[in-house]
């Protein structure tokens, strides 16, 4: 079957998506009717269509919504009909390029909610979830490289380093090991066969505890063919050059790797003075280009928790550009 035809089929009333922390965003988007928004990660609309809600198209206001997943792409282009929203599909690392090809020179607001949709995960065909079998895909575009692609032609040393870098995976060496002691006698080709094997190479303690053995291996996988944090450190760059002054970029992480490139990335820009911190007295004469709205990362409330337990990782952080 083609990739048309697979477009062709999928039905945007199948993309379940519950927005995380949205009241939280909203407020921190501080939403001007007249101003214009960028969305950078639409998923299934839940954030884009309560932003676009909220803007008046007749004084000017108006959403840009991106997201690189086709089936991401058709089901905000129909939650958001009759809305002052345009729907794009391109990666948000490519945000300018995307604004400027719409003559926008300026934007009043940004939200990116980073991670895998609910929908992603739900759906085994795409094959994100370690959960069920299916053909060991992981990539977001639909396009590309797959994981299977990766584990089955990376050297040992590179996959130890991807688990080790993108997943913090501590037995990193032991897995790629028996990852490359497997692909010899068969193509790695499902996501339960990579499970297994990853399961095979953990201490017994290891693999009786709670949480699946896989986490940190499918993360780190799906990190490396996505791009993911190349992706969010030019994003993030390309975003807030097209804020303008008093605009707000609103940043939801699910991991640490996320939220500790997002805080960094923050600090420096609300930053004046950026000497050396031997330095005695400033002498770079710099300004902050920004102003932190969120000292300390915004988590859901006990009744989001409750409601959606895939919150429960979410770390919301908010700045304003000078």
């Amino acid at each position: 079957m083609t990739q048309t035809e697979d477009l062709a089929q999928f039905d945007p009333a199948s993309f379940e998506h519950i927005p995380v922390l949205l009241n939280e965003c909203l407020d921190g988007l501080n939403i001007d009717p007249a101003g214009t928004y960028l969305d950078g990660t639409a998923g299934g609309a839940g954030h884009s269509r309560q932003i676009a809600l909220r803007l008046d198209g007749e004084k000017g206001g108006r959403l840009i919504s991106l997201d690189q997943d086709p089936d991401a792409v058709q089901t905000a282009r129909a939650r958001l009909a009759g809305l002052p929203a345009t729907v794009v599909q391109i990666n948000f690392r490519y945000a300018g390029q995307a604004l400027e090809s719409l003559g926008i020179e300026k934007i009043n607001g940004a939200l990116l909610d980073l991670g895998v949709s609910s929908h992603q995960l739900d759906d085994a065909a795409r094959g994100f979830s370690y959960r069920a079998d299916a053909p060991l895909d992981m990539r977001m575009s639909q396009q590309g490289e797959t994981a299977a692609d990766l584990v089955n032609t990376a050297s040992r040393e590179e996959i130890s380093r991807i688990l080790r870098d993108y997943g913090e995976e501590p037995y990193a060496w032991q897995i790629a090991g028996h990852i490359v002691e497997a692909r010899e006698t068969a193509p790695i080709e499902t996501t339960l066969q990579l499970a297994d094997i990853v399961a095979s190479a953990m201490p017994p303690a290891e693999r009786r505890k709670n949480k699946n053995p896989s986490r940190r291996t499918f993360q780190a996988l799906r990190i490396a063919v996505n791009h993911e944090l190349d992706a969010l450190e030019e994003g993030l760059d390309t975003i807030f050059d097209h804020l303008a002054p008093g605009g707000r970029l609103c940043v939801i992480t699910f991991h640490s790797l996320e939220d500790r490139l997002v805080k960094n990335k923050f600090r420096r820009w609300s930053t004046a003075c950026t000497c050396p911190p031997e330095f005695p007295v400033c002498v770079c004469g710099g300004k902050a280009k920004a102003k932190l709205i969120t000292r300390k990362p915004i988590e859901a409330d006990k009744q989001e928790l409750e409601e959606n337990r895939r919150s429960r990782s979410a770390h919301l952080r908010v700045l304003e550009k000078l």
